[in-house]
């Protein structure tokens, strides 16, 4: 009996949804945080007013940093039941979640509505995001992962970075057709809230389509050929599991999430309060940067499959090592819109480098039945400690120093750290 092939759109069908169902929650989380990132002098002034506008900054961006404070919790309960009850529970548990979060932000009433209970519900947002979040990144990346085919692993799994960067550009696009459309006065009383509510368009749909998708191949197959009495998959097991792969995980994800989140976040924040460049052309020149990383992961990617993500991305950490100090010197001794676009598009390339192969080279770190709680566990704790609070800390750092470079030494610090995550990989993974 012949077998009928199926139509092309739908063969093309089955090999996009599997990707699409693991990058949709990745774009709406990321979009999220950016927006808010980029919106963070608005929402200081509008929920924590303080007479001091440092002050105030500064409650903004450590409210954006709250949020990771219940990444890991999200990483230890939805990794470790995207192990246990499989990838497709936890998935659809992070994007309903996240829409959630992402809702009470948009409506909540501003301080000079509802007093104290302006600020208190922002935190609760942001915590509800940052449980979603805990999930997301270790839960998707090993869905792609398991779902590559040979040789394309690293190309696969880096379909969660261009998503992250994706979602940095649309709400640096968002950002900047808001500001530049509106005045400042109609940003401040209703504009912000634009492209928070644009997010929420995207839950459903991901929902929808993570509920109709089947398990990965990879991972159904551990499963069913699983021992009924192997030890139960806990944080803890992992842990012990694999100590290496554990550690090398977070250290590669310190640099990740630091120059994620200070080149590629914070940057419109630093350029229009250290250097003076008005916040549409800070946002346009952060686009044009996060396009750049974009077109570049794939192509590193690409290559780290057929080389190998070691050389890499030891060679990515060691050029932002060196660039990051010359980087903000430049800044602030041009403080012009050319030199923030041309040195955010120059640093992009690395960037691009290092958090392209990332994920599948941790991926790679651990078996199929401990993937999502060990990728989860590693990423989270580390974005927790070192990349939600960047912001923060960059702030923070020039406020007591009264010195625009200070966060360079940060920047350094964590290509230090990913360098000894790289070498604790062990032998070249594929």
């Amino acid at each position: 009996m012949s077998t009928i092939p199926l139509p092309v759109a739908t063969t093309r069908w089955r090999r996009l949804r599997p990707i699409i169902a693991a990058t949709v929650g990745c774009l709406l989380e990321w979009y999220d945080f950016a927006v808010y990132g980029y919106f963070a002098v608005v929402i200081a002034k509008l929920f924590f007013p303080t007479g001091s506008d440092w002050t105030s900054l500064l409650l903004a961006v450590a409210t954006f940093g709250v949020g990771f404070a219940m990444r890991p919790v999200g990483a230890l309960v939805l990794g470790t039941l995207a192990d246990r009850r499989g990838r497709k529970a936890a998935l659809s548990l992070t994007i309903t979640t996240m829409v959630f979060g992402t809702a009470l932000i948009a409506f909540a009433p501003t301080h000079a509505q509802i007093g104290l209970w302006a600020p208190v519900l922002i935190v609760i947002g942001r915590l509800i995001q940052g449980f979603s979040a805990g999930g997301e990144m270790g839960v998707a990346t090993a869905w792609l992962v398991e779902y590559a085919g040979p040789g394309r692993r690293m190309l696969q799994a880096s379909f969660q970075q261009m998503t992250q960067l994706t979602a940095l550009l649309a709400g640096s696009l968002t950002g900047a057709l808001v500001t530049g459309l509106l005045s400042p006065a109609e940003v401040e009383a209703w504009g912000w809230r634009v492209p928070f509510m644009v997010g929420l368009v995207i839950g459903p749909i991901g929902w929808y389509i993570r509920r109709h998708t089947e398990e990965p191949p990879e991972f159904a197959a551990r499963q069913a050929a699983r021992h009924p009495q192997a030890p139960r998959i806990s944080p803890g097991h992992v842990i012990r599991a694999h100590p290496r792969a554990a550690l090398a995980g977070f250290c590669i994800t310190i640099l990740w999430t630091i120059c994620t989140y200070f080149f590629l976040v914070y940057m419109p924040t630093y350029a229009i309060r250290e250097l003076g460049i008005a916040a549409d052309g800070a946002l346009i020149s952060n686009a044009l940067a996060l396009a750049v990383a974009v077109l570049f992961v794939p192509g590193v990617a690409i290559l780290a499959d057929r080389r190998g993500p070691k050389p890499v991305m030891t060679a990515a950490a060691l050029v932002l090592l060196a660039a990051s100090w010359p980087a903000l010197a430049t800044l602030t001794s041009f403080p012009q819109l050319p030199t923030l676009i041309l040195v955010q598009a120059a640093l992009a390339i690395p960037i691009a480098a290092f958090t392209g192969p990332a994920g599948g080279a941790m991926a790679g770190l651990f078996p199929p039945e401990t993937r999502a709680t060990g990728m989860s566990i590693a990423y989270n704790f580390a974005v927790t400690l070192f990349g939600g609070f960047a912001p923060f800390i960059a702030t923070w750092a020039i406020g007591v120093t009264g010195d625009p470079h200070a966060p360079a030494w940060y920047l350094c610090f964590g290509a230090a750290a990913a360098v000894i995550g790289v070498r604790l990989m062990g032998g070249r993974r594929r």
